[in-house]
C-alpha cells in the first residue's frame, strides 16, 4: 500500500489491522533502523554530524532539513536505508508464511523505487492536496516542507493509475472505511 505524505495512510493501515490484516508499516522499520549504530554511523558519514544529537540519536527533524533540500542526499538516504527495510519486511513475510492471513505492507515510495513488483497487488491512498498539507501541517510540518515532501513524491494521479486498488480518502472515515473493507473482501477471496 502506497500513497504520498499526508494521505491518510495510517488511518487506512488500522482499518485494514481491526479487518484481521497483518500491516508492516516501512516507516516503524525505519523508526527502528534509525536506532542501530552501524545506520546511525552511515547516516553521519552521508549527512553530516548536525543529525546526531549529543545523546547518539538521531535528529529526524534534521534528517527530513537536509534529505528535502538536496535531491541527491535523499536520493543516497534511500538507497542505503530501502535495502535493509525491504530485508525487514522478507524475514517477516517468511516467517508467517503459511499463516493465510493477508499481509498489508505500507510503502510510501513504492512507485517511485520501483518496488511494485514485490508485491502480489498495490493500493494507493490518495487526497487532495490541499487536504494533504493540512494533515501535515496539524502534525507539525510547516506548510512549506509539507510542499517539498509532497513534490518529491509521483503526483497521487500517476500512483492512482499505476495501483491494482485506489482508496480516495477525502470523504468521511466511514467512507474509507468502506472502501478498505471493500478491498479487503477482494484480496481474502483472491487468496482462495
Amino acid at each position: 500500500m502506497t500513497g504520498n505524505y499526508g494521505m491518510g495512510k495510517s488511518y487506512v493501515l488500522s482499518v485494514f489491522r481491526e479487518l484481521g490484516a497483518i500491516v508492516l508499516d516501512s516507516d516503524d522499520i525505519v523508526g527502528l533502523l534509525l536506532q542501530d549504530r552501524w545506520v546511525i554511523f552511515k547516516l553521519r558519514k552521508l549527512l553530516g554530524k548536525t543529525v546526531e544529537k549529543e545523546d547518539g540519536t538521531l535528529d529526524k527533524s534534521e534528517i527530513a532539513k537536509i534529505i528535502f533540500n538536496n535531491s541527491e542526499l535523499r536520493k543516497q538516504l534511500e538507497a542505503l536505508l530501502h535495502p535493509l527495510v525491504f530485508a525487514r519486511v522478507e524475514a517477516y513475510l517468511k516467517k508467517i508464511k503459511g499463516s493465510r492471513r493477508l499481509a498489508i505492507i505500507e510503502v510510501p515510495l513504492l512507485f517511485e523505487g520501483g518496488y511494485q513488483g514485490r508485491f502480489n497487488r498495490t493500493i494507493t491512498v490518495f487526497t487532495t492536496q490541499k487536504a494533504a498539507i493540512e494533515r501535515l501541517m496539524r502534525a507539525g510540518v510547516s506548510r512549506s516542507n509539507a510542499m517539498k515532501r509532497l513534490k518529491a513524491q509521483l503526483p497521487p494521479r500517476t500512483k492512482k493509475k499505476l495501483a491494482d486498488y485506489v482508496i480516495d480518502n477525502n470523504g468521511t472515515k466511514q467512507s474509507t472505511r468502506w472502501q478498505v473493507k471493500e478491498i479487503y473482501e477482494k484480496l481474502i477471496k483472491e487468496m482462495g
